[in-house]
Protein backbone atom coordinates (compact mmCIF):
# COMPACT_ATOMS: atom_id res chain seq x y z
CA UNK A 1 0.00 0.00 0.00
CA UNK A 2 1.21 3.50 -0.79
CA UNK A 3 2.23 5.78 1.99
CA UNK A 4 -0.36 7.94 3.71
CA UNK A 5 -0.78 11.41 2.33
CA UNK A 6 -0.13 14.18 4.83
CA UNK A 7 -2.51 17.12 4.97
CA UNK A 8 -1.64 20.20 6.95
CA UNK A 9 -4.20 21.47 9.46
CA UNK A 10 -7.06 22.81 7.37
CA UNK A 11 -10.71 23.58 7.72
CA UNK A 12 -12.89 20.48 7.89
CA UNK A 13 -15.05 19.89 4.86
CA UNK A 14 -18.70 18.88 5.14
CA UNK A 15 -21.20 17.58 2.64
CA UNK A 16 -24.99 17.82 2.56
CA UNK A 17 -26.69 14.58 3.63
CA UNK A 18 -29.89 13.88 1.67
CA UNK A 19 -32.44 11.08 2.08
CA UNK A 20 -34.10 9.06 -0.67
CA UNK A 21 -36.96 11.56 -0.97
CA UNK A 22 -34.62 14.46 -1.75
CA UNK A 23 -34.97 16.09 1.67
CA UNK A 24 -31.90 17.57 3.35
CA UNK A 25 -31.34 15.71 6.61
CA UNK A 26 -28.08 17.02 8.01
CA UNK A 27 -24.48 17.70 7.09
CA UNK A 28 -21.85 14.96 7.08
CA UNK A 29 -18.12 15.22 7.63
CA UNK A 30 -16.05 14.32 4.58
CA UNK A 31 -12.82 12.28 4.58
CA UNK A 32 -9.56 14.20 4.80
CA UNK A 33 -8.83 13.60 1.12
CA UNK A 34 -11.41 16.32 0.38
CA UNK A 35 -9.31 18.78 2.42
CA UNK A 36 -6.20 18.48 0.25
CA UNK A 37 -5.10 21.52 -1.75
CA UNK A 38 -6.40 21.64 -5.31
CA UNK A 39 -3.39 21.39 -7.65
CA UNK A 40 -4.70 22.66 -10.96
CA UNK A 41 -1.30 22.20 -12.62
CA UNK A 42 -1.21 18.50 -11.75
CA UNK A 43 -4.84 18.02 -12.79
CA UNK A 44 -4.26 19.58 -16.20
CA UNK A 45 -1.17 17.46 -16.77
CA UNK A 46 -3.14 14.31 -15.89
CA UNK A 47 -5.99 15.31 -18.22
CA UNK A 48 -3.48 15.92 -21.02
CA UNK A 49 -2.02 12.47 -20.41
CA UNK A 50 -5.44 10.81 -20.45
CA UNK A 51 -6.50 12.56 -23.65
CA UNK A 52 -3.31 11.80 -25.56
CA UNK A 53 -3.44 8.15 -24.44
CA UNK A 54 -6.55 7.72 -26.61
CA UNK A 55 -4.89 8.98 -29.79
CA UNK A 56 -4.08 6.36 -32.41
CA UNK A 57 -0.57 6.48 -33.93
CA UNK A 58 -0.66 7.57 -37.57
CA UNK A 59 1.98 6.90 -40.20
CA UNK A 60 2.55 6.78 -43.96
CA UNK A 61 3.44 3.90 -46.27
CA UNK A 62 7.27 3.86 -46.51
CA UNK A 63 7.00 3.50 -50.31
CA UNK A 64 4.39 6.23 -50.80
CA UNK A 65 5.48 8.38 -53.76
CA UNK A 66 8.52 6.17 -54.45
CA UNK A 67 7.02 3.62 -56.80
CA UNK A 68 7.99 5.48 -59.99
CA UNK A 69 11.52 4.85 -61.26
CA UNK A 70 13.09 8.00 -62.63
CA UNK A 71 16.51 9.57 -62.96
CA UNK A 72 17.79 13.08 -63.49
CA UNK A 73 18.47 14.06 -67.08
CA UNK A 74 21.39 16.14 -65.98
CA UNK A 75 22.26 19.53 -67.44
CA UNK A 76 21.62 20.88 -70.91
CA UNK A 77 17.86 20.29 -71.12
CA UNK A 78 16.68 23.58 -69.55
CA UNK A 79 14.72 21.69 -66.89
CA UNK A 80 15.21 21.20 -63.18
CA UNK A 81 17.53 18.36 -62.21
CA UNK A 82 14.89 16.22 -60.44
CA UNK A 83 14.18 12.54 -61.18
CA UNK A 84 12.10 12.25 -64.37
CA UNK A 85 10.45 9.59 -66.47
CA UNK A 86 11.22 9.19 -70.16
CA UNK A 87 8.20 11.33 -71.03
CA UNK A 88 9.56 14.23 -68.97
CA UNK A 89 7.27 13.91 -65.93
CA UNK A 90 9.02 14.65 -62.64
CA UNK A 91 8.71 11.97 -59.97
CA UNK A 92 9.96 11.01 -56.52
CA UNK A 93 10.97 14.50 -55.33
CA UNK A 94 8.91 16.13 -52.53
CA UNK A 95 8.20 19.27 -54.60
CA UNK A 96 6.56 17.52 -57.58
CA UNK A 97 3.09 16.15 -58.21
CA UNK A 98 2.82 12.55 -57.05
CA UNK A 99 6.17 12.64 -55.28
CA UNK A 100 6.98 11.51 -51.77
CA UNK A 101 6.00 13.61 -48.81
CA UNK A 102 8.74 15.40 -46.96
CA UNK A 103 8.88 14.66 -43.20
CA UNK A 104 5.80 12.40 -43.36
CA UNK A 105 4.10 11.31 -40.09
CA UNK A 106 5.56 8.19 -38.56
CA UNK A 107 4.23 5.74 -35.98
CA UNK A 108 7.38 6.37 -33.95
CA UNK A 109 6.24 9.90 -33.12
CA UNK A 110 5.68 10.43 -29.40
CA UNK A 111 2.08 11.55 -28.99
CA UNK A 112 1.28 10.19 -25.51
CA UNK A 113 2.15 12.51 -22.64
CA UNK A 114 3.20 9.93 -20.06
CA UNK A 115 2.72 10.59 -16.36
CA UNK A 116 3.91 8.87 -13.22
CA UNK A 117 1.50 6.61 -11.37
CA UNK A 118 1.73 8.56 -8.11
CA UNK A 119 1.34 11.82 -10.01
CA UNK A 120 -1.90 10.55 -11.52
CA UNK A 121 -3.06 9.47 -8.07
CA UNK A 122 -2.28 12.94 -6.72
CA UNK A 123 -4.30 14.45 -9.57
CA UNK A 124 -7.30 12.25 -8.73
CA UNK A 125 -7.06 13.12 -5.04
CA UNK A 126 -6.74 16.79 -5.89
CA UNK A 127 -9.79 16.62 -8.17
CA UNK A 128 -11.72 14.94 -5.33
CA UNK A 129 -10.83 17.92 -3.17
CA UNK A 130 -12.15 20.17 -5.94
CA UNK A 131 -15.57 18.50 -5.63
CA UNK A 132 -15.87 19.99 -2.12
CA UNK A 133 -14.65 23.49 -3.01
CA UNK A 134 -17.56 25.83 -3.85
CA UNK A 135 -15.20 28.22 -5.61
CA UNK A 136 -14.49 25.68 -8.34
CA UNK A 137 -18.04 24.30 -8.47
CA UNK A 138 -19.67 27.69 -9.07
CA UNK A 139 -16.96 28.52 -11.61
CA UNK A 140 -18.41 25.76 -13.79
CA UNK A 141 -21.83 27.55 -13.72
CA UNK A 142 -23.87 24.81 -12.06
CA UNK A 143 -27.39 25.41 -10.77
CA UNK A 144 -27.27 24.84 -7.01
CA UNK A 145 -30.29 25.69 -4.81
CA UNK A 146 -29.77 27.88 -1.76
CA UNK A 147 -30.94 25.08 0.50
CA UNK A 148 -27.76 23.14 -0.32
CA UNK A 149 -25.18 24.86 1.85
CA UNK A 150 -22.39 22.25 1.60
CA UNK A 151 -21.13 20.34 -1.40
CA UNK A 152 -20.77 17.62 -2.52
CA UNK A 153 -24.19 16.09 -1.95
CA UNK A 154 -24.12 12.80 -0.02
CA UNK A 155 -27.12 10.52 -0.46
CA UNK A 156 -28.22 7.44 1.44
CA UNK A 157 -27.33 4.06 -0.10
CA UNK A 158 -30.91 3.22 -1.07
CA UNK A 159 -30.66 5.56 -4.06
CA UNK A 160 -28.59 2.91 -5.83
CA UNK A 161 -31.72 0.75 -6.10
CA UNK A 162 -33.41 3.26 -8.43
CA UNK A 163 -33.46 1.83 -11.96
CA UNK A 164 -35.94 4.10 -13.78
CA UNK A 165 -34.95 7.52 -15.07
CA UNK A 166 -38.34 8.99 -14.17
CA UNK A 167 -37.77 8.08 -10.49
CA UNK A 168 -34.31 9.63 -10.57
CA UNK A 169 -35.81 12.73 -12.17
CA UNK A 170 -38.28 13.08 -9.30
CA UNK A 171 -35.39 12.89 -6.84
CA UNK A 172 -33.41 15.59 -8.68
CA UNK A 173 -36.47 17.84 -9.01
CA UNK A 174 -37.14 17.65 -5.25
CA UNK A 175 -33.50 18.43 -4.55
CA UNK A 176 -33.45 21.33 -7.03
CA UNK A 177 -30.74 19.96 -9.33
CA UNK A 178 -32.84 19.13 -12.38
CA UNK A 179 -31.93 22.48 -13.94
CA UNK A 180 -28.42 21.18 -14.59
CA UNK A 181 -29.83 18.34 -16.72
CA UNK A 182 -32.04 20.72 -18.70
CA UNK A 183 -29.12 23.08 -19.21
CA UNK A 184 -27.01 20.28 -20.68
CA UNK A 185 -29.83 19.26 -23.02
CA UNK A 186 -30.44 22.82 -24.23
CA UNK A 187 -26.74 23.47 -24.87
CA UNK A 188 -26.16 20.25 -26.83
CA UNK A 189 -25.16 21.28 -30.35
CA UNK A 190 -23.77 19.90 -33.59
CA UNK A 191 -20.00 19.96 -33.71
CA UNK A 192 -18.27 22.36 -36.09
CA UNK A 193 -15.77 20.82 -38.46
CA UNK A 194 -14.89 17.37 -39.74
CA UNK A 195 -15.54 15.65 -36.42
CA UNK A 196 -19.27 15.40 -37.18
CA UNK A 197 -18.40 12.92 -39.97
CA UNK A 198 -16.29 10.75 -37.68
CA UNK A 199 -18.72 9.66 -35.02
CA UNK A 200 -18.48 12.84 -32.93
CA UNK A 201 -21.49 14.66 -34.31
CA UNK A 202 -22.76 16.27 -31.10
CA UNK A 203 -21.05 18.29 -28.37
CA UNK A 204 -22.75 17.66 -25.02
CA UNK A 205 -21.91 19.72 -21.92
CA UNK A 206 -21.15 17.95 -18.66
CA UNK A 207 -23.78 18.02 -15.93
CA UNK A 208 -23.96 15.87 -12.78
CA UNK A 209 -21.48 13.21 -11.67
CA UNK A 210 -22.73 10.26 -9.60
CA UNK A 211 -20.18 8.40 -7.48
CA UNK A 212 -21.67 5.06 -6.49
CA UNK A 213 -20.32 1.95 -4.79
CA UNK A 214 -20.68 -0.52 -7.69
CA UNK A 215 -21.02 -0.35 -11.46
CA UNK A 216 -23.61 -3.16 -11.26
CA UNK A 217 -26.06 -1.08 -9.24
CA UNK A 218 -29.49 -0.52 -10.88
CA UNK A 219 -28.91 3.24 -10.68
CA UNK A 220 -26.53 3.05 -13.66
CA UNK A 221 -29.48 2.29 -15.94
CA UNK A 222 -31.26 5.43 -14.79
CA UNK A 223 -28.21 7.68 -15.17
CA UNK A 224 -27.41 6.75 -18.78
CA UNK A 225 -30.50 8.58 -20.10
CA UNK A 226 -29.64 11.91 -18.45
CA UNK A 227 -27.86 14.38 -20.77
CA UNK A 228 -24.28 15.11 -19.72
CA UNK A 229 -24.39 12.86 -16.65
CA UNK A 230 -21.75 10.27 -15.78
CA UNK A 231 -21.15 7.76 -13.02
CA UNK A 232 -17.97 6.35 -11.52
CA UNK A 233 -17.11 4.08 -8.63
CA UNK A 234 -14.30 4.60 -6.10
CA UNK A 235 -12.41 1.80 -7.89
CA UNK A 236 -12.79 3.43 -11.32
CA UNK A 237 -12.22 7.10 -10.58
CA UNK A 238 -11.37 8.82 -13.86
CA UNK A 239 -9.65 12.19 -14.13
CA UNK A 240 -11.63 12.96 -17.32
CA UNK A 241 -14.90 12.61 -15.40
CA UNK A 242 -13.79 14.23 -12.14
CA UNK A 243 -12.29 17.28 -13.89
CA UNK A 244 -13.53 17.53 -17.50
CA UNK A 245 -11.33 19.78 -19.58
CA UNK A 246 -8.82 20.07 -16.75
CA UNK A 247 -11.16 22.24 -14.67
CA UNK A 248 -11.99 20.76 -11.22
CA UNK A 249 -15.23 21.31 -9.35
CA UNK A 250 -17.83 19.11 -11.02
CA UNK A 251 -21.12 18.99 -9.13
CA UNK A 252 -21.28 15.50 -7.64
CA UNK A 253 -23.74 13.23 -5.86
CA UNK A 254 -21.99 10.60 -3.70
CA UNK A 255 -23.54 7.71 -1.82
CA UNK A 256 -22.58 7.06 1.79
CA UNK A 257 -21.05 3.68 0.93
CA UNK A 258 -18.97 5.19 -1.86
CA UNK A 259 -17.75 7.88 0.52
CA UNK A 260 -16.55 5.22 2.95
CA UNK A 261 -14.75 3.39 0.15
CA UNK A 262 -12.98 6.60 -0.89
CA UNK A 263 -11.72 7.15 2.66
CA UNK A 264 -10.18 3.64 2.66
CA UNK A 265 -8.71 3.89 -0.85
CA UNK A 266 -7.15 7.31 -0.27
CA UNK A 267 -5.97 7.34 3.36
CA UNK A 268 -4.82 10.74 4.59
CA UNK A 269 -3.49 11.55 8.02
CA UNK A 270 -3.53 15.00 9.54
CA UNK A 271 -0.23 16.62 10.36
Amino acid sequence: MDRLWIVYPAEKKYGTLVDIDGNIVDKIELPLVFSLPVRIDVIRRAVHSALTAKLQPKGRDPLAGKRRVGESWGIGYSVARVPRLDNGRAVFAPNVRGGRRQFAPTVMERIHEEINRKEMKLAIMSSLAGLADPKFVFKRSYVVPKSVENIPIVVVNSIEDISATKDLKKFLVRLGLWGNIERAQEMTRIRAGRGKMRGRRYVEPKSLLFIISSSKAPLTRAIRNLPGSDYVTPMTLNILKLAPGGLPGRLSIITVKALEMISHLFPVEKA
